[in-house]
């Protein structure tokens, strides 16, 4: 019988900021970055947890705080019993009824959740021996809705109907997977439309995304409309017409600005428009759905957690349901919003533009077409081609898809060494910075 023995969290940062990669119209200068938590225990032979929340520099220090005010929730925890009850877990760390008056369930403390819990899935994960999607795939159907809190949601999702998304899925599970395996699921690259990149470097990388078999492109817009616009006739230019164009404005816009910008680049047929305002604004979501159709709105990078996006979804606001494996409170909350996704027919396209977020988002996806919407047609996760040389199960991509991880655990955990290099202010990286 082992017990939960510390709770470390790590401030990492990598200065991704020099070369302008994740710049956009919001964030133009982003040291993508992780407050990255190891959960140990007492059982030895490896038996502890790597989990991240993503941010993007200052501010880091904040959720590395708010870890190391959530950790006593957990610290002494039996192992076992802890993940016999995950979704027990999930609640003793967002019902504190202190703790909760500094969201509830939003923000960094929020941020800090989705660390912690996002490393005990790791662990529980690695104590099966399976990766995490294979091991929630085993799960019942019961014992599946079982990990969500339906707290909120009962006007439009009861446990009832939660369960019966849950058990279709699963009779629809053989050929889902086979189709996995042997597809892989598709992915759209948002590598090439940095908003710091010049002309050239795009042209550059959209044809080397033509050739490695890319179908779908995304570029960032929001700053100046005639640039925009020169921008998104290179992209077309180099892609061609039958393949995705998808634009991103990292919440630039008020809605009327949304709405006369994305009419003037419409010409450019983008498949649908990203974040165009205030993250928090579900009206303002659902009258830009509403002007500028067919093009569509997605959103929810910035959703803070499950309530938002059963209004977003409400409303008829997004046509692309965006979950963030770091900004909802890890895997649970992410359960709830693919269930809530499902039960409303729209379609979940992850957000991965982060530091070890592709690396998460590939295993919720795979359990969204196993478990939940039983779908992969019409339906990407985001890929940026960034720091994945710093973990020890990356992503593996072909033929423009992401193929089914195989190690145990969430795919998460970075070597040692970048963890002793990238922290930060002591690293050796930010203890010596170079241009």
């Amino acid at each position: 019988m082992g017990r939960i023995t510390a709770i470390e969290p790590l401030d990492i940062r990598f200065p991704t900021s020099r070369a302008l990669d994740g710049s956009d119209a919001m964030n133009p200068d982003p040291d993508y970055s992780a407050t990255y938590v190891i959960v140990r225990t007492d059982v030895g032979d490896g038996h502890e947890g790597h989990g991240l929340t993503f941010t993007i520099g200052r501010g880091n220090e904040l959720c590395v705080a708010a870890v190391e005010a959530l950790a006593p929730l957990l610290l002494g925890a039996d192992v076992e019993e802890l993940c016999a009850d995950m979704g027990g877990m999930y609640r003793r760390l967002t019902a504190d009824s202190q703790l909760r008056w500094l969201g509830p369930e939003k923000g960094v403390i929020h941020l800090a959740t989705a660390a912690i819990v996002n490393a005990v899935w790791d662990l529980y994960a690695k104590r099966a021996g399976l990766p995490l999607w294979e091991a929630i795939a085993a799960l019942s159907p019961e014992h599946f809705v079982d990990l969500v809190d339906l707290t909120y949601l009962t006007d439009v999702l009861s446990r009832e109907q939660a369960i019966d998304i849950v058990g279709q899925a699963h009779q629809r599970r053989a050929g889902t997977l086979e189709r996995l395996r042997t597809e892989g699921y598709p992915a759209y690259t948002t590598s090439a439309g940095w908003l710091g990149y010049d002309d050239d470097k795009i042209r550059r990388l959209c044809r080397e995304g033509v050739a490695e078999g890319w179908t779908a492109f995304k570029l960032k817009v929001g700053l100046d409309l005639d640039d925009d616009a020169r921008r998104a006739g290179i992209i077309r230019e180099e892609i061609g017409d039958d393949r995705l164009l998808l634009m991103d404005a990292n919440q630039r816009w008020d809605v009327p600005d949304a709405i006369a910008w994305m009419q003037a680049l419409s010409r450019f047929s983008p498949l649908f428009i990203e974040e165009p305002t205030s993250p928090d604004d579900v009206l303002g979501h659902a009258a830009i759905a509403r002007a500028l159709a067919p093009i569509a709105v997605a959103t929810g990078e910035h959703a803070h957690n499950r309530v938002m996006f059963k209004q977003l979804l409400q409303a008829d606001a997004i046509g692309y349901c965006q979950i963030d494996s770091a900004r909802l409170g890890g895997v649970n909350e992410v359960l709830a919003v693919l269930l809530l996704a499902a039960r409303f027919d729209v379609p979940v396209w992850p957000h991965a533009g982060g530091v070890g977020l592709c690396e998460y988002v590939q295993h919720l996806s795979i359990i969204d077409a196993l478990c939940v919407s039983g779908k992969v047609d019409g339906r990407m996760i985001e890929y940026v081609d960034h720091l994945h040389e710093h973990f020890l199960d990356p992503v593996t991509m072909s033929d423009a898809a992401y193929r089914l991880p195989s190690r145990p655990g969430y795919s998460a955990q970075m070597y040692p060494a970048t963890l002793e290099a990238f922290r930060y202010p002591g690293g050796s990286v930010w203890a010596d910075p170079r241009d």
